[in-house]
């Protein structure tokens, strides 16, 4: 009987890790650019920027993780979305600028390598990569036993994109008095506030995340593990529409509403002295939020500024040029509304 190597005892098996990143060149062929070049699987990713294409390159990097989303995925035994979270997560916080995703990098630490579990996670990586157009040019899988509760682990991811300096967006130097705020809805929670939606839902209420509830129309896990919608498609097609180049922007500023909702995140696109005042009441709430506004217990301010309540992105442009935009965006598949405008004020946004 061949003996059990040291690490492999000590909890840690290098040979099982490799078997397992074995598969990852069929996993992440669908995420390919011509600009990668090398192989998975080196010290470090290769990517040759194309500069005929971008001939005044600002890179734009983001880094983020998806929280407590993870202890739904570990409840449901559902690995597959997680990793396309990510990438849409971060897809969206470089959208914003007007980027373009170039390539995506994952770390995913575990005490011990279910081989299923990480398949799966790296299938959500690559599918969200291959959406994005973005490469999925490597990563790292760190085995930590006694660091992670049995069954758990923990993701992160870092992209990289690129806009051409003259076309990147400004919202504090192009966003006027009288401007509108156009919000485009999210499918859910998105990767943001599921620490006080879990109280809420498992802890105070008592609900169960396999249990079914009539008014999602679905299992709560399932609801709660909806994949964070990627805007970075949609936004590349606006600007390329409405942005023309040498001519002044009609689509201004874009916000992801992520951690921090309205409050904390429409403010990084605003001039000093002017205000986002936002609606109650001009788009439609869905479901999972009213639940958690009816029955949580939290200030409506507070609601506002954990959970997206609704709206995934923001758009602020002119209004004689709104329905127009409106009509893009809706013809993209994704719901939106005018939900705000742009006032005198002091750089903060309004909920009211």
């Amino acid at each position: 009987m061949k003996k059990q190597k040291a690490y492999a005892a000590a909890g840690v098996d290098i040979d099982l890790g490799n078997r397992v990143k074995s598969t990852l060149p069929q996993l992440l062929a669908s995420t390919h650019r011509p600009e990668v070049l090398g192989k998975v699987g080196g010290f470090g990713g290769l990517f040759a920027l194309n500069l005929k294409k971008h001939p005044k390159p600002v890179l734009v990097s983001s880094v983020d993780g998806v929280g407590t989303k993870l202890k739904i995925a570990f409840a449901m035994d559902r690995h597959d979305t997680i990793g396309e979270d990510l990438v849409n997560h971060c897809v969206n916080d470089i959208a914003v600028l007007g980027a373009e995703p170039l390539f995506f990098l994952d770390y995913l630490g575990t005490g011990v390598l279910e081989p299923h579990v990480f398949t799966e996670i790296i299938r959500g990586f690559a599918r969200g990569c291959a959406a994005n157009g973005c490469a999925l040019i490597g990563g790292e899988t760190a085995q930590m036993p006694g660091f992670y509760q049995k069954g758990e682990y923990d993701v992160s991811g870092t992209i990289v994109g690129v806009v051409d300096k003259d076309r990147m967006l400004v919202g504090q130097k192009t966003v006027k008095k009288g401007d509108v705020v156009i919000g485009i809805a999210s499918s859910g929670l998105h990767t943001n506030g599921y620490s006080l939606a879990r109280k809420i839902l498992i802890d105070q209420l008592g609900m169960k995340p396999k249990s079914r509830v009539a008014e999602l129309g679905t299992t709560l896990g399932d609801a709660l593990l909806a994949v964070h919608v990627s805007y970075g498609p949609l936004v590349q097609k606006l600007v390329r529409k409405f942005n023309l180049p040498g001519a002044k922007p009609v689509v201004k500023s874009f916000a992801h509403i992520t951690g921090g909702g309205f409050v904390d995140n429409l403010p990084r696109v605003l001039p000093a002295k002017l205000d986002a005042v936002i609606g109650k009441g001009l788009w439609e709430i869905p479901p999972l939020f009213r639940i958690l506004a009816e029955k949580g217990g939290v200030d409506e301010a507070e609601l506002y500024q954990v959970f997206n309540m609704g709206i995934g992105m923001t758009a602020v442009v002119p209004p004689d040029r709104a329905d127009e935009v409106l009509r893009v965006i809706r013809a993209a598949k994704h719901p939106a509304w005018i939900i705000g405008e742009i006032v005198p004020g002091s750089g903060e946004c309004r909920v009211v």
